[in-house]
């Protein structure tokens, strides 16, 4: 910045003009600063796209599947990031389609000959499996959201060439691609980017070489396997776990809600994880993660797609991080001859509108949810007894909302009350937390199964409860 004087500045005190050096030496000190915080910058750029030139030119190529023509056609190959020093740039939605394989013995048809001795067969590095873990993951730099969709392993859907199927199958009979084309089917034409896979031997070092993750474990959690040589022992309580004890966690899936609650427990360690990681540092670390992970990794993303995903993670805010799930119901018993969930198309459509832009007849015509038809969950973790919410539950009711249970506690004890869209209508929660002035709202699964808002009351409601007992007797 340059100091203009004037004839009458020139004729001011020493003191003033002491005072306007002042300012010039500052102002060029202000300049070095952005000058270094620049060429810093450069630097870790530069830095940053060697070590990726190195990881891409040395290293085992990260996609590991042969496609055909016909399979590489199920992905749209435009490019995503942009060119030149722009290549940790995001230029566009990007839907990508992440498969979580079990590698367990029972994909494994043709066991190596020296494990036939064991009680169990090991774990092998294979993608051939079930894709037991299925995410569509969208990154959209048009409304800085990355959108997360849980689809159920057990999801019953039509698979092209081979019947109606849990879907978990697809990857069996056509890999990645038949995958693709089958979630895209499932929800309503939406189109799939890219895709990666990675196996259970690879979530484990992942997680280490992130430096582990610290996540409240709801309840104590034991179970073994022999067959699979899967062993689970986790005691409830905030902790910080290891990439072993973490994939226990991810794994579990034995109490009443299945897999479901495995899926709820899976967007628990993410949101973890992505508030724990995302940061600059960890993209500068990507290579070294890449050189950890990579046997275990099949993705058709280049390492430079990787960082500009990874780049667009770091600068989204958290609130605009949001968790979804298939919408959809248990099947009942004796209604097939497996366990399914069966899939809500009217849900579906809803949610695709609402959150991946496809927007169909029936959604432009919606109108506002009417408070009357919510089901609103109440999941108290203050460890107080049920007579402490009736002022709220009063607040909500005065407010129009009908359909008013309590439900299991929240496990883990809040500060914060969360508001949960279960069923990923933010505008809905945002009008329940307007209503009761306080909370936060998160878009996520993890709230009561049968609900559309799940309110799990923290230690502020015990600050606002008095005021909103004042309120109701206006």
């Amino acid at each position: 910045m340059t100091i203009q004087r004037s004839s009458a500045e020139e004729n001011q005190s020493g003191k003033a003009s002491k005072s306007s050096k002042k300012i010039s030496q500052n102002s060029k000190s202000g300049r070095w600063l952005w000058f270094w915080v620049g060429m810093s910058g450069i630097a870790m750029v530069s830095a940053t796209a060697g070590a990726l030139l190195a990881v891409s030119l040395t290293s085992t190529p990260l996609q590991q599947a042969q496609l055909s023509p016909k399979d590489e056609a199920a992905f749209d190959g435009d490019r995503i990031s942009g060119g030149g020093l722009r290549f940790s740039q995001l230029t566009r939605p990007v839907n990508l389609l992440i498969m979580g394989m079990s590698v367990l013995p029972p994909d494994i048809q043709n066991p190596p000959e020296d494990t036939k001795n064991l009680k169990y067969l090991p774990q092998v590095n294979s993608f051939d499996g079930l894709s037991d873990v299925m995410l569509l993951l969208k990154f959209d730099p048009e409304t800085k959201k990355i959108i997360m969709l849980s689809i159920p392993r057990d999801t019953r859907t039509e698979i092209e060439g081979y019947g109606v199927k849990k879907i978990n199958a697809a990857n069996v009979e056509g890999g990645p691609a038949l995958t693709a084309r089958t979630v895209s089917n499932l929800l309503g034409g939406a189109g799939i980017d890219r895709y990666i896979r990675i196996n259970v031997l690879g979530v484990a070092k992942l997680i280490d070489a992130l430096g582990g993750v610290t996540v409240y474990v709801p309840k104590d959690m034991k179970y073994q396997d022999d067959s699979q040589h899967l062993y689970i022992n986790l005691k409830a309580g905030k902790q910080h776990l290891n990439g072993e004890k973490a994939l226990e966690l991810l794994r579990f899936r034995h109490d009443e809600l299945g897999d479901i609650g495995r899926i709820q427990r899976q967007q628990m360690v993410m949101r973890a994880l992505m508030d724990q990681t995302l940061n600059p540092a960890t993209v500068a670390q990507l290579p070294k993660v890449l050189e950890v992970v990579k046997e275990h990794i099949d993705t058709n993303l280049t390492v430079e797609e990787l960082l500009a995903l990874m780049g667009f993670g770091v600068r989204t805010n958290r609130s605009n991080m949001q968790m979804l799930m298939l919408p959809g119901r248990f099947s009942e018993k004796n209604e097939f001859d497996a366990s399914y969930w069966l899939p809500n198309k009217d849900g579906i459509a809803k949610l695709m509108a609402q959150h991946f832009g496809l927007e169909s007849e029936q959604e432009q015509q919606a109108t506002a949810t009417d408070p009357r038809s919510l089901r609103v969950a109440i999941q108290d973790s203050t460890g107080g007894d049920r007579s402490n919410l009736q002022p709220l539950i009063r607040a909500l009711e005065k407010s129009g909302y009908r359909n008013i249970y309590v439900a299991k506690a929240w496990g883990e004890p809040l500060d914060v009350t969360h508001i949960v869209a279960q069923q990923g209508d933010g505008d809905t929660a945002e009008s329940v937390r307007n209503t009761l002035g306080f909370g936060e709202v998160r878009v996520e699964s993890t709230g009561n199964l049968g609900s559309d808002i799940s309110i799990q009351v923290g230690q502020d409601w015990l600050q606002q409860k008095s005021i909103l007992e004042q309120s109701l007797t206006k």
